[in-house]
């Protein structure tokens, strides 16, 4: 196998994985996942906001699914741990579950739209989008944006830094798209300039009294010297 095919099914994988747990464990405020290979297996972190609930009563629910996930999906003794996500606001996953909940309770688009991007502003975001697409309010599709601060779409800064994710929900009058794009805080952008002061160096100039002093001692050298 080439290690372009190798590279390609592994995040073919990876994507699968992502996808089952957000399906499974998406009323615990799934956050994302991480998938490390070692020579002892695979080791799975998982965020959540509500990490009892995929831990289970005695860890019955996560030892499900380490079964689940070397069967179905093929990783070697995946041994999992589950982490708290500190700020939910920054979450692209999370503040997408969200507006897809809202949605559901029959809470209009816009309103759902302007209240996530307001929660994700005083998080602290540097800049978020969110996109909702589908059967808004007749019977074409169409989409409507919610976009505050900064949020780069291209470039290195786009790929490192944005996180963003979609998902979808069934709704009367079709199925509804939502897309999440949060640019986190204290990120230090290639085109920030920082401007340095050189602090220049000041010669200490001595006062009358050192200047006496000095020459005092100089002269009771010369002193010592012609009488040696």
């Amino acid at each position: 196998m080439s290690s372009t095919k190798h590279f390609i099914e592994d995040s073919i994988k990876k994507a699968g994985v992502d996808e089952f747990l957000w399906k499974e464990f998406e009323r615990a405020g799934y956050g994302g996942v991480e998938i490390t290979k070692t020579p002892l297996g695979t080791n799975i972190v998982i965020y959540a906001m509500r990490p009892g609930m995929i831990i289970g009563r005695g860890g019955a629910t996560i030892k499900n699914l380490a079964k689940i996930l070397e069967e179905k999906f093929g990783l070697p003794n995946p041994q999992i741990s589950v982490a708290e996500i500190e700020v939910p606001e920054l979450n692209a996953r999370v503040m997408a579950s969200r507006i897809a909940s809202a949605l559901r309770r029959n809470i209009h688009f816009r309103r759902a739209g302007f209240w996530a991007l307001s929660r994700i502003m005083e998080a602290g975001a540097m800049g978020a989008e969110i996109v909702i697409s589908g059967k808004l309010r007749t019977e074409r599709a169409r989409s409507e944006k919610f976009r505050d601060g900064y949020l780069p779409k291209s470039g290195d800064p786009a790929m490192k830094y944005v996180q963003t994710a979609v998902t979808h929900v069934q709704l009367k009058p079709g199925v509804f798209g939502i897309k999440v794009s949060i640019m986190p805080p204290n990120v230090k952008l290639p085109d920030e300039i920082e401007f340095i002061e050189k602090e220049e160096l000041k010669e200490e100039i001595p006062s009358e009294s050192e200047k006496r002093e000095e020459e005092a001692k100089k002269e009771e050298e010369i002193v010592a010297d012609s009488e040696s």
